[in-house]
């Protein structure tokens, strides 16, 4: 793929946007007869109630959202059964249920079950009250202090093999509550949660918190079906071709509540920066929220996905670009879903 003299690297011309698009239309319609031959049109799954990845129907739900996003788009329909967490694991790999559209791996279930790639991290970070020390650089280095994280939730080995003392509560607020009120030193919130707060509770947010840059804790999540379900392996390969499409077309945005996403659009292992809009005003993005993991390159300028094309700086994004602050919010599209509400 060649660039222009300008720095950009043009993903298609209109001639060449028809075809995809046609292609791509062709590709879900057939992949969709596939997968109804095989039985698998409709998938019936697991998950557990946690807010904001996973919940029943109406509710906050990132994970269930982003996945029946993508199986909408190859024909695929499924339903989810929340079950209490000690009753997950029983029911994920029983055989009462065609999988999970949110779990974790482990040696056991990659033996019943096929694994997406992932296509969300749960990175949780040390968020503290302003002025306090939040970096960090693992658990280790916490010991002594009062964290507060919530009950149920997998936070994996990390958390059980001592160091600091964990004050279990029943959701994030209350944690939040906990930290602001000095019961407790830090407390461990997703990254997305946390960007979540600072954008919509900004004054508050950089008045009273110190949050940290580093993740202590990080777990991939994934779509996983049973190996024995008939087109199992068909429904893994269209579930991941839909993630990058999904990032491209603000999808992604959207159902995350994201304003910008840093993701390997044209899948040469570099990441780009990808905003919510094509207006998303002039200012550089500081931080971005990465998808699919750390790419293979991580060094060198930055790079910028707008209007179908890839800019190499930000300096070579046109001004027509930059020029007209439109952060999505009002995007009839964006989802308006509360994910977080608190009484500072």
């Amino acid at each position: 793929m060649t660039k222009g003299a300008l720095g950009v690297t043009p993903l298609s011309d209109s001639l060449n946007l028809r075809v995809a698009r046609w292609a791509a239309a062709a590709v879900v319609a057939l992949s969709a007869m596939g997968l109804a031959a095989q039985g698998t049109a409709q998938l019936h799954l697991v998950s557990t109630p946690w807010p904001p990845f996973t919940n029943k129907a109406g509710e906050p739900r990132f994970a269930l959202d982003l996945v029946e996003a993508a199986f909408a788009r190859v024909g695929v329909t499924s339903t989810t059964a929340i079950v209490p967490a000690a009753q997950f694991t029983a029911s994920l790999l029983g055989g009462a249920f065609d999988g999970s559209a949110a779990a974790w791996k482990d040696g056991e279930r990659e033996r019943v079950l096929l694994f997406s790639e992932p296509y969300l991290e749960n990175r949780l970070i040390l968020v503290g009250r302003r002025g306090t020390n939040v970096s960090a650089a693992a658990l280790a280095d916490l010991i002594g202090k009062r964290i507060a994280i919530v009950q149920g939730y997998s936070y994996g080995d990390t958390v059980d093999k001592g160091g600091p003392t964990f004050v279990r509560t029943s959701r994030e607020e209350e944690c939040l509550s906990q930290l602001l009120q000095g019961t407790v030193d830090y407390t461990l919130i997703d990254e997305l949660v946390v960007r979540y707060i600072i954008g919509n509770y900004p004054k508050e947010a950089q008045a009273r918190l110190a949050v940290g840059t580093i993740p202590l804790v990080i777990r991939p999540l994934y779509l996983a079906v049973r190996r024995d379900l008939p087109g199992a392996q068909s429904v893994i390969t269209k579930f991941n071709a839909q993630i990058r499409g999904m990032v491209a077309d603000r999808t992604y945005h959207r159902l995350l509540h994201l304003d910008w996403i840093r993701a390997d659009v044209d899948g040469d292992g570099v990441a780009e920066y990808v905003p919510a809009s094509d207006h998303p005003g002039s200012s550089h993005p500081q931080s971005a929220y990465l998808v699919g993991g750390t790419p293979r390159h991580t060094e060198g300028p930055a790079r910028f996905y707008f209007g179908g094309n890839i800019y190499e700086s930000w300096a070579s994004v046109p001004e027509s670009y930059r020029s007209t602050a439109n952060d999505g919010h009002d995007d009839p599209r964006r989802s308006t879903a509360s994910i977080f509400t608190f009484k500072w």
